[in-house]
């Protein structure tokens, strides 16, 4: 077991003064490594609040850089580091908090040809992704691994918070969803919102499952799933079971390798290829806007997103209501379609083509590109 220097018996006091705790809990913190998929709302203050307790490794998987709309609720993060990449700033921030840490960084998207090698050197699997290929591969992986897995999820004001691990007798992931919700019904934190305290309170929990794990002490949610009602700040927890037929975890099961977890989820992977999907540009709209085109423009953004930002003479129907309101689009005209970035009116595009709507394009990059490319007064999100 790992010892502790001077600095680190003053630095975690508090914690050597618990009974229950002391210094063999934090010797065993020293000595463990945690991974966590995302360095975002949740990954902030799960990794801030790992590195200031002494876990001794810290891994960090993140492709991503840093952007204003992050701001309202990453905490790992500053107006000085808009534009850069997010570990970059990460590891900065958490060397910052405690020089004891040894963080590794992984600038790229957890995937399944990455997954198994980056996971295998970590005693914990900590779920801060926001995309549910990513959380059934993360739960796959961790399955395989035989090692805990600690789930959180967020959107608007609930949160949700538990630990999988079938290794210790606890369902996995798979146990308790398996099958995702069909893409576009549930939406992302992008599409839905979030209030931004709400990741400070569940990336802690998933933070203190973790270190209950690690150090033994009291009841880890094993087979339990908690979830938070912040408007009425209720908590409810719910019991989950092992499912005996799971394919991951099950007493025989069919899943045994990475699969395409797009494709599981029904994601298409190149949602706005010209075979697919019919895409313009930004510029291209513009120009039929000037030439006077009489197209029909769509918006399959949430009404609270056309409140920030529209285009002028777009008709809003949120994609989650596409599908009942298809009467409501005309059949002798081109349709346009647009949400925030692209994803929703590229699937938007396919189900209309289905649907024998045949004159349908999507608005690549959607309205960020408009505001971006075309026009700078409006405001982004």
């Amino acid at each position: 077991m790992s010892d502790l220097s001077s600095d680190e018996l003053r630095r975690y006091a508090r914690h050597l003064a618990i009974p229950e705790f002391g210094i063999e809990g934090q010797r065993k913190l020293k000595a463990a490594r945690v991974l966590c998929i995302g360095a975002g709302g949740l990954g902030s203050p799960i990794t801030m609040y790992l590195a200031a307790a002494g876990i001794g490794g810290l891994g960090l998987v993140d492709p991503d850089t840093v952007e204003i709309t992050n701001l309202q609720r990453q905490i790992l993060f500053g107006q000085k580091d808009l534009g850069r990449k997010k570990l970059d700033v990460a590891r900065e921030r958490l060397l910052d908090i405690n020089p004891h840490l040894d963080v590794q960084i992984y600038p790229e998207f957890f995937t399944t040809a990455n997954a198994m090698r980056i996971a295998a050197d970590y005693d914990v699997i900590i779920d801060g992704t926001d995309n549910f290929p990513t959380r059934y591969l993360s739960n796959d992986v961790a399955v395989w691994l035989r090692k805990p897995n600690v789930y959180g999820s967020i959107l608007r004001f609930d949160g949700q918070v538990g630990v999988f691990a079938p290794h210790l007798g606890a369902p996995c992931y798979r146990c308790m969803c398996p099958q995702p919700p069909p893409p576009g019904l549930v939406p992302s934190c992008a599409e839905g919102g979030v209030l931004g305290v709400l990741p400070g309170l569940i990336g802690a929990m998933q933070a203190l499952e973790a270190i209950k794990l690690i150090t033994g002490i009291g009841q880890p949610l094993l087979g339990k799933l908690l979830h938070v009602d912040t408007l009425s700040m209720r908590f409810r927890t719910l019991t989950l079971r092992r499912d005996p037929d799971c394919p991951v975890c099950g007493d025989k099961p069919t899943i045994t390798q990475p699969i395409d977890y797009e494709g599981f989820c029904g994601i298409s992977k190149s949602p706005t290829s010209a075979s697919d999907v019919p895409a313009m540009t930004v510029h291209e709209l513009k120009e039929l806007r000037d030439a006077g085109d009489n197209h029909f423009l769509l918006d399959v953004r949430e009404p609270h997103e056309q409140t920030i930002a529209r285009i002028e003479g777009a008709v809003l129907i949120p994609l989650g209501e596409l599908y009942n309101r298809t009467h409501e689009l005309p059949r002798d005209r081109r349709i346009l379609i647009h949400c925030k970035s692209g994803g929703r009116s590229a699937r938007a595009v396919s189900k209309l083509r289905e649907l024998g709507f045949n004159d349908v394009w999507n608005i690549s990059g959607g309205i960020i590109a408009w505001a971006r490319e075309i026009d700078p007064t409006m405001a982004e999100y």
